[in-house]
């Protein structure tokens, strides 16, 4: 299983719920097996950086997840957020 998960910070805070939306456009994807957005409940004392909102998603494999990004609704959906955002910090990795 991959799991994916990408961290990201308004540039205005007041545009954290339009990208939460936008970014729920994702779930509309079908390679995942699990996805969800949620927003951070935490703030870090170390970090200088905020973090407004966290998907996490899971997928069965590296084909699965290219599938996902592949997908014209990514594509939409970057063009949505990018424009609104500060910070995207992304991982992926392997679980078994």
């Amino acid at each position: 299983m991959i799991r994916h998960i990408v961290f990201f910070s308004a540039t205005n805070p007041d545009d954290v719920e339009r990208i939460r939306e936008g970014l729920m456009m994702l779930a509309s994807i079908p390679h995942s097996t699990h996805f969800e957005v949620g927003r951070n409940l935490q703030s870090d004392a170390i970090s200088a950086e905020r973090v407004d909102l966290v998907v996490y998603a899971e997928f069965t494999d590296e084909t699965a997840l290219a599938a996902y990004k592949a997908d014209p609704i990514y594509a939409d959906c970057i063009a949505l957020v990018r424009p609104l955002r500060e910070l995207r910090i992304a991982a992926d990795f392997k679980s078994d």
